[in-house]
């Protein structure tokens, strides 16, 4: 392109190396004896791509086991001028891993330490390739928890703070912008910086941890990072609720959340996604929008915050309200929100799906949400809704035939659609799915001359531009 950043669609599945040559694979080999593979396969597998644009291969797989290791990779890297591509477990949802220029996936799944846990200060230090569902099972026994829900128990919780992750959890515990504390990174110089000691706040400087946390690994690879723990609550208590239109339901959520309500998770499921549930999990939900909720407290206050949302939702014409305490019946609960992407993967077998993202203010929500199941109907799309509507953020779920020229321009024009009208809602083209390569296009509409600092800040830390080119930019 013009501007540099590599074409997308150009070489979209190598075979061949396109920038890592003999000696540089064999100065991989000689510090990661037997973690350096070339396979199809093992390439093929580190350029997944939940976007439009296709997989893109790297030209070799590393495994690293220290920090030690990484910063090596990067003075190899420097070296031969090859790319680096940091890789977690795969789970990001805009082409973050793709490797448009070639060169190494530095697959961070060995780093698998939980290195510290302090009840007393309620933070833990973990290698960035432990994944969030380890780390809670190593808390159980503490009375601690790690809050932040993407969806996905797999995903690493280096990949999670590279991407500013959060999901379900957002409105009461934030996302991992809030609940990071420091991380170690390597940066493009082979330094290895701590961005912050352990203390809760700090003037010191620069806020090295945000700069680092959602910078999709251009800036520096987050090698290990030390997180807030929260008290599992004293009563965890689960709820449904069924609404005749996504408006009702958006309304009824927003006012939950102004009263002040303890609740931990709002979720909403349009008609067509618990459809698509209950085809999957056969679990017999009415076929209409629905919220899903959690409510975190004692077993009186949340019970009354229960029975105070309930009235909430009746005025706006909820029915078939229902609670559940214990584990067994809140699973139950929360099997159609987790099982959302894949019900409608195998609802529409051999179709491409995509997820999109976007948030707006609290406010705007019912408005952009009707606004878009209008547009999905009337541009004769397949898209059902989900959203962690608690704090403004929704998906649709746009399944299509990828091979298809005329379906994927039809797609990528709700795209450009559904971004403008987040925006017109003073929102983001993304809540926490970030940039990578899927929404390049749209960030200097969401943040103007903004764009131009970030891109300052890129060639002063990366001047060689060999830290996941081709994303964000």
């Amino acid at each position: 392109m013009a501007d540099g950043t590599p074409d997308p669609s150009s070489d979209q599945l190598p075979t061949e190396m396109k920038r890592c040559p003999p000696d540089c694979l064999a100065a991989l080999e000689q510090i990661m004896t037997g973690r350096v593979n070339t396979g199809t396969a093992v390439r093929s597998h580190h350029a997944n791509s939940l976007t439009s644009v296709a997989p893109q291969w790297p030209d070799v797989v590393v495994w690293p086991e220290t920090t030690l290791e990484v910063a090596a990779l990067v003075g190899i890297a420097q070296q031969f001028q090859v790319p680096l591509i940091a890789y977690g477990a795969g789970t990001s949802l805009e082409g973050h891993v793709n490797a448009p220029l070639g060169g190494i996936s530095v697959d961070l799944t060995h780093m698998n330490k939980i290195l510290a846990v302090r009840p007393d200060d309620m933070d833990c230090t973990v290698e960035a390739g432990v994944t969030l569902q380890q780390l809670n099972a190593e808390l159980k026994s503490t009375g601690l928890f790690f809050p932040v829900d993407p969806g996905a128990e797999y995903a690493t919780l280096g990949g999670m703070a590279a991407t500013r992750a959060s999901g379900t959890t957002t409105v009461r515990y934030g996302s991992m912008r809030d609940n990071v504390i420091s991380v170690t990174a390597v940066m493009p110089t082979g330094d290895i910086v701590r961005s912050a000691r352990r203390a809760r706040k700090s003037a010191a400087g620069y806020d090295l941890t945000r700069l680092l946390v959602g910078s999709e690994g251009t800036l520096g690879i987050i090698t290990d990072l030390t997180l807030k723990l929260y008290g599992v609550p004293e009563t965890v208590l689960g709820a449904i609720a069924a609404f005749d239109d996504v408006g009702a339901a958006c309304r009824a959520a927003i006012a939950g959340i102004q009263s002040g309500l303890n609740l931990a998770r709002v979720e909403l499921l349009d008609a067509a996604q618990v459809r698509c549930v209950n085809a999957r999990a056969r679990l017999g939900l009415e076929e209409v929008p629905t919220l899903f909720l959690e409510f975190h407290g004692s077993s009186a206050s949340c019970l009354s915050d229960f029975d105070s949302f309930k009235s909430m939702a009746m005025d706006e014409g909820g029915r078939d309200l229902r609670a559940a305490a214990d584990e067994a019946g809140r699973r139950h609960i929360w099997k159609a929100r987790h099982d959302a992407f894949w019900a409608v993967k195998t609802s529409w077998p051999g179709k491409d799906v995509l997820v999109t993202d976007v948030a707006v203010p609290l406010s705007h929500l019912a408005e952009a949400v009707a606004q878009t199941a209008q547009d999905i109907e009337a541009h004769g799309l397949t898209a059902p809704i989900v959203g962690h509507i608690g704090d403004g953020n929704f998906h649709a779920i746009v399944v299509f035939d990828r091979s298809n020229p005329a379906e994927l321009s039809k797609v990528e024009q709700f795209l450009d659609r559904l971004v403008a009208r987040a925006l017109a809602h003073d929102g983001t083209a993304t809540g926490e799915h970030g940039i990578g390569q899927g929404k390049m296009r749209y960030l200097t509409d969401e943040l103007g001359p903004g764009v131009n600092v970030m891109r300052q800040i890129k060639r002063a830390i990366d001047p060689s531009n060999i830290l996941n080119p081709g994303k964000i930019f």
